[in-house]
Formats: C-alpha cells, structure tokens, sequence
C-alpha cells in the first residue's frame, strides 16, 4: 500500500532531525592524543564527551545520535498516546486509534484473522468475466489505497503551485524499478528468479491451486513486464517537470475507451476538467493491455497485486513471505521490525494525520509554541538584515530576497487541516480490515484535495516527525511539534541555548529561502531563477573556499577517509549560515548579553550534532551523507566566527581559529 510521495518534495528542503555520528571505539583511540583537550582545541568533543563516552556502539551495530535519540522519544510518545487510546479514549479520533493500535498489536487475532480482511476484495476480482468488468475493478482497489495497473494521486499543479491536481503516472509493478524486468545482466536476472518465488508464495497465500502456481506465476511476471516496458527509465522522472502536462478530462471516454479513465475518476470522486498526463503512450497501451489480454490473465495479476500490498498488514504466513523478498533482498535486512514498530508504521501511513491531532493536543504546550515562533520570527528578521547588507549579492537579487523574506510565513506545531476525521469505526478483530479502512479514509481524502486552491493547508511532513522544513513551494517555515523538545528547543535552558540550538535550526531552512536553491522560486511563487550570474558565481566562489576547509577534516571512525567536500556542499554553507543568522538573531534580540551567555549559545549548537557511528557506518555515511559527520557540523562553522573565539578566550594558532584572511562568510555582519 504505497503513499504518494509529493511532487512538492522536488521543490522543498527538510531537515530531518534523524541523524548519526563518529564511532565511540574511535574516540576513545583518539582521546591520548589530545591530551589536553579545551574548547579551543576540539570544540565539539569538549562539549560533548561526557554524552560521548556514556553512548558508545560496537563495531558494525550502526549508530547512535542525539537528534535519533530525539525521534526515538517520539515514537515512545506516540505509542503511549496510542495505549491510552486502547483503555481510555477522549474523543471519536482516540476510538479509532484505539481500536487500530489494539487489533494490530494482538498477534493472536491477527492469525486467527489470516487471509479474511481481503476476501471482499478477492471476491471481487473472482467475479471478473468480460474485459469490461477489469477497469470497475481497477478503480475499486485504487479506492482503498492499493494502486494497480497506474498510479493516480493528488500533488502540486506547476503552473500554479496553490493548487493541486490529479496525477496519471506509470505503475502497476511490484519490483521497484522497471528495468528489473528486462535487464539482462546476471544480478539483475538472479533477482527476478527471488522475484518468481516471492510471486508463487503470494499467489498461494490468495487461493491459486498448487499445481497452477507456475502457470499463474508467468501471467503475473508477463503483465508486470509489459507495464515495464512501456514505462520510462527512473532516471528520466526525477525532474517533476518531466510528470507534469495538463490535459482535458473531457475526451478521455473515447480516448481510454477500453481502460475507462473517465468512469475511473467518477470512481474517485474526481471531477477536474484536467489531469496530469504526462506520459499519453504509457496509457494507451493500459488500454490496449485490457482489450488484447484474456480477463484471467487480469483477474491472477490483480488477485497478486492485493496479496502483495496487504501483506505485511496479514498474519505470519503473508508477512514472512513478503520480508524475505521486500525485507531480506530488496533491502537487506537480516531481521523484521518488531510487531510494535511494524503496527505503529502502519498507523502512521495508513492514519498520520489522526495521530497527528492528538499528538499536538497532548505534546505541545502553547507556551513552547510562542516561544518557538519568537525565536523563528527573529531570525527571519536577521536574515532580512543579512541581505540588506550583502555585498555579494547583486542589488536586483536583494529586492527579490527582501521580498520573498517580507512575505515568508512560519508554521508552527502543525498544519491547518482541511481534512475530514469521520472514518468508519473500526474493531479491535481484525487489523488487517482496519488497515482497508483507514487507506480508504487516507485515499478519498487526498482526492478531496485535487481542484482546490488551498495546498498551503497541508504539509509534507506529519506533526509527530521531528523535522524542521523551507517550503519552497510556498514560501514557508515549517517546524513539527515533535521537533519542539530537548535537544532543539529545550524549554528548561536559558534563552541563549535555545538560539543556539532551534534558531540555528530555523536559520538552517530559512537561509534556503534566498540561497541557491531558493534561487529557484521567486516572491510570488513562479518557477523561476532570479538570481544574476554574478550572484551564482560570488555564492559558488564562497562555497569552494569552504570546501577547501571540510576537504582537510578526517572523517571520525572512518580510517583514511576525508569528508567529501563535494558532497557535502550545500550542507555546509547552510551549517554555516545557521550560526551566523542565529547568533546574529539572538545579538538583537539581547543586545547586553555576556559572554556567559554567547558561551551557551555555541554549547547549544555543539550539543545537536553529538553522535557516534561505528566504522561501518562512518564508512557508508563518508560515501553518501550530504551533510558532513557531527564532529565538523559542530566545529566547521565555528572556526570561521570570530565571536566563538572571544566568548572562549581562543588565540591564533589554535586549532578552532582560522586565519582571518582564510575565514569564509556568507551572512555575518562585518567585524
């Protein structure tokens, strides 16, 4: 049961306070070394090494951070939320996720279950008998959250980025890349042969007869390869303009004839004059496909397609089979999530934004809010400062920053829902079944959103994510309520910590505002790049010289490897910006601050990167992560502040002072 993923991600840039860190093995084989360890020496590690040396991992057990130590209390908010839920709801939201959180977590129920939740749905394809009778089906299991043949979801209309509208894109396929089915080289064929045995396994679990398993086996694989083939290379979508072509609603009975897109959309409550249609051809051999092949060869792939997506909500047989294909092969793991992760993913996917109410309710104090809109709101206003007396940007740059600044908003905790909350009550019998239900709810209420002007309502993020987000699209700062707690903004430090920690955090996602991604869009939200040629040169001179600097730094638990200066780019400018907007923010908002507190401040920022990786994963994170590890995301913007070297008395020489003539800035006002 696969979530759309929006289009507007392709326009935004998140923060997702999900992070790792250096080897605990590693520090401990650098500590006689540094013998005589200041804040002048190693910031980061000065800072930090009591967390440190009490959060270790083992060589090859993965990583351990603050800032996942942060997601990890929130997935244990949401399940307490959810108990309470089981034993004492509050209102008709609490009913339901009580009763979906209860039937998940009985594993006994779940087996006695076993197949029953989707018998509707197979009766429904078993009745299947003329070709006219597959497109009523097709549209059936796109109602409850199971997209066959093509995917159809609601996501941003580019030419007008208030409004959404409906998307027709290719799919139907259960591997994740349409080359999989045709390649020939020996991994990807070996991979298919894992793929046949997965299918048969499924096939058998939904009612196809032993010895018709291979046959019924080769009409699944047929219809997924010629879907395939008609599909264009991954590659070639990652642009959104490239999913993106209106086109009339109007002729499609005639021009889907067979396929019936038009009833297909009445079907879904959908009545837009246009769609996106990218990809015209894809559709049109769809419609071929229903008219050419026999109703039994549709009937097996369908009856497949459910056993497929239902599988990991269905007892142990459906979700054994479908982990040691999707699970062991695809992703490599050694071992499914425990049945309380698995069940709390499935109400975050399936019913996200039901959690999300009643996480805000319970978890966010309005007195955090306020505090966390101040501090957002001065910020903005120091990057605003920040442009206005910018000597590398162009003067025509600066109006169309100033403006996009004066018009930016800030979006506190949780979106303004526009959304529905009456679900057909659910049972405490049978998960599976609630899991239909709630896909049903979750699908008809993003075909609510096609047609309207109002995406400004919703979020890419759900509230109980910690996660702080520029919008591109629209303009905004968005900041979950999940992450308004310890080590982002921790209520109980004082006023310059919380600078140092969440408004670095915000400085982080607003610099994007006006930087070279946000180049992208203008003030009034035209897809466009307003920037000078001057503009881009001067930001990309400023960003080498910083590259030169991360590209001397070792990466922590990784023997022999540097940080990857190119890869790490953008990162480390925003890393940059964030510090000097915040500390500049927290300057003006209190102008006879001592040094105590600017102390604090740099402490803050040094607290949210602390982490430990275990050379394996260091070596990984060296090859992939765009941001650099914890150690230089602390250290790395500081060497270039001249007030963190005189809040701690630091001298030239020491290893976190640079060179005046070496220092880069992008933001801070001149000394």
């Amino acid at each position: 049961m696969p979530m759309q993923k929006p289009l507007a991600a392709a326009l935004a840039t998140c923060l997702l306070l999900v992070l790792a860190a250096p080897d605990a093995h590693a520090q401990r084989r650098k500590a006689p070394a540094q013998p005589a360890l200041t804040a002048c020496t190693d910031f980061y590690t000065f800072v930090n090494k009591d967390w440190l040396a009490a959060n270790t991992v083992v060589d090859g057990t993965g990583s351990v951070s603050a800032l996942g130590q942060l997601q990890q209390r929130t997935l244990l908010q949401q399940r307490a939320l959810l108990d309470d839920a089981v034993l004492s709801p509050q209102n008709d939201v609490q009913k339901l996720l009580g009763d979906f959180w209860a039937s998940g977590i009985d594993e006994a129920a779940v087996e006695r279950d076993g197949a029953q939740p989707i018998a509707t749905l197979l009766s429904r394809i078993d009745a299947i008998r003329r070709a006219r009778d597959i497109p009523p089906a097709i549209a059936a299991l796109h109602q409850v959250g199971i997209p066959v043949a093509f995917n159809f979801s609601a996501d941003l209309d580019l030419g007008d980025l208030d409004r959404y509208v409906g998307y027709f894109t290719q799919g139907g396929i259960a591997l994740p890349d349409p080359a999989y089915y045709t390649r020939e080289d020996a991994d990807t064929r070996a991979l298919l042969g894992r793929y046949t045995e997965y299918v048969e396994k499924i096939l058998a679990l939904t009612g196809t007869p032993q010895d018709k398993l291979k046959e019924e086996m080769a009409m699944v694989l047929d219809l997924e390869t010629r879907l395939a083939r008609a599909s264009r290379p991954i590659d070639t979508l990652r642009d959104p303009r490239a999913n993106y072509a209106l086109v009339s609603t109007a002729g499609f009975a005639k021009q889907f004839r067979n396929l019936q897109l038009d009833q297909f959309l009445q079907a879904q409550g959908v009545s837009a004059d246009q769609v996106s249609m990218a990809h015209v051809e894809y559709f049109t051999e769809v419609d071929d496909l229903v008219r050419t092949l026999k109703p039994g060869q549709w009937k097996t792939y369908l009856r497949y397609q459910i056993g497929n997506a239902m599988a990991p909500y269905l007892n142990q047989a459906f979700r054994d089979a479908h982990f040691s294909f999707h699970g062991r092969v695809l992703r490599g793991q050694s071992t499914p999530p425990q049945r309380d992760v698995q069940v709390l993913e499935a109400i975050n996917r399936a019913a996200g934004p039901m959690l999300a109410r009643e996480y805000v309710a319970r978890y966010l104090p309005e007195a955090t809010r306020s505090r966390a809109e101040a501090i957002a709101g001065q910020v903005r206003d120091a990057l605003a400062r920040a442009v206005a007396r910018s000597t590398w940007m162009s003067a025509e740059a600066r109006t169309e920053a100033e403006a996009k600044l004066a018009a930016l908003r800030i979006e506190i905790g949780a979106p303004a829902y526009d959304v529905d909350f009456s679900v057909q009550p659910m049972g405490r019998s049978s998960f599976g079944s609630n899991m239909l239900i709630a896909s049903s709810w979750h699908h008809r209420e993003e075909m609510r959103r096609i047609g309207r002007t109002n995406a400004q309502r919703r979020w890419g993020v759900q509230p109980q994510d910690p996660a702080l987000a520029y919008d591109i699209a629209h303009n905004r700062l968005i900041v979950s309520a999940a992450a308004l707690q310890a080590p982002v903004l921790d209520m109980e430090q004082d006023t310059a910590a919380q600078y140092g920690s969440f408004g670095a955090l915000v400085a982080h996602e607003l610099g994007r505002a006006v930087d070279i991604k946000g180049r992208l869009v203008d003030a009034s939200g035209g897809i466009r790049t307003w920037w000078t040629a001057a503009d881009e040169a001067a930001y990309g001179a400023l960003a080498d010289r910083l590259a030169l600097q991360y590209a001397n730094y070792d990466y922590p638990a990784a023997d022999g490897l540097k940080v990857n200066a190119t890869l790490t780019r953008e990162g480390n400018m925003a890393d940059l910006a964030a510090v000097e907007l915040a500390f500049d923010a927290l300057e003006a908002a209190q102008p006879g601050a001592d040094n105590a507190a600017h102390e604090s401040f740099f402490r803050a920022w040094a607290a949210l990167w602390r982490e430990q990786l275990s050379a394996e994963s260091a070596t990984e994170a060296a090859a992939t992560s765009v941001h650099a590890p914890g150690q230089w995301r602390a250290n790395g913007p500081l060497v270039n502040l001249p007030a963190f070297a005189k809040a701690f008395k630091c001298k030239a020489g020491n290893p976190m002072v640079r060179k005046p003539e070496e220092q880069v800035s992008i933001w801070r006002q001149a000394e």
